[in-house]
């Protein structure tokens, strides 16, 4: 039990000394204080959660380094999705009439309508096109469904053809 603690001390010892070496290691990755630390804090509280999955005769800073990257990269991607969606949504949302934007009940038809032909999509093509949509890459397309990057780019293409096919007419018939 107490050399459990020893290493618990002597974990949070390590961890409070690089703590502001960690700030500005995130400060170079966000270029704005706030955010540096924001991402420090979060950073130090997932190394705490994980401090099982450090092996004592690794390099401790690396380690740390690590969490901050993967914090970082995680937190800008999960904040470009969503700004993709909201702004794709805010497109959606205001339907073209004679080359003009308008809101209302028209705009909702429109996005259920995009929404009901995506999910009329055959699965092989709506799967991929989907999760772009939702910002992954093209390559973790490919692990996740288990194919090639060029068949996850062919498909997400077929869909995109199949779309703008399908709401062209829906248009014209409008």
């Amino acid at each position: 039990m107490k050399t459990l603690n020893i290493m618990t001390l002597s974990f949070e010892n390590q961890l409070m000394s690089l703590q502001d070496r960690m700030l500005y290691f995130a400060l170079r990755l966000t270029r704005n204080m706030e955010d540096a630390r924001d991402l420090t804090q979060e950073s130090l509280l997932k190394a705490l959660a994980n401090r099982d999955q450090y092996k004592a005769d690794t390099n401790f800073k690396a380690w740390l380094y690590t969490i901050v990257r993967n914090t970082f990269i995680n937190g800008t991607r999960r904040d470009r999705r969503g700004q993709r969606v909201m702004e794709s949504a805010a497109l959606l949302e205001l339907a073209m009439v004679n080359g003009q934007h308008v809101q209302g009940p028209l705009a909702t038809y429109s996005t259920q309508e995009i929404e009901q032909r995506v999910e009329r999509l055959p699965v092989q093509v709506r799967m991929p096109f989907t999760m772009n949509f939702e910002g992954y890459k093209y390559q973790e397309i490919a692990e996740e469904m288990g194919i090639p990057i060029g068949t996850v780019k062919s498909r997400i293409f077929q869909a995109r053809r199949m779309l703008m096919n399908e709401l062209g007419e829906h248009a014209e018939a409008a």
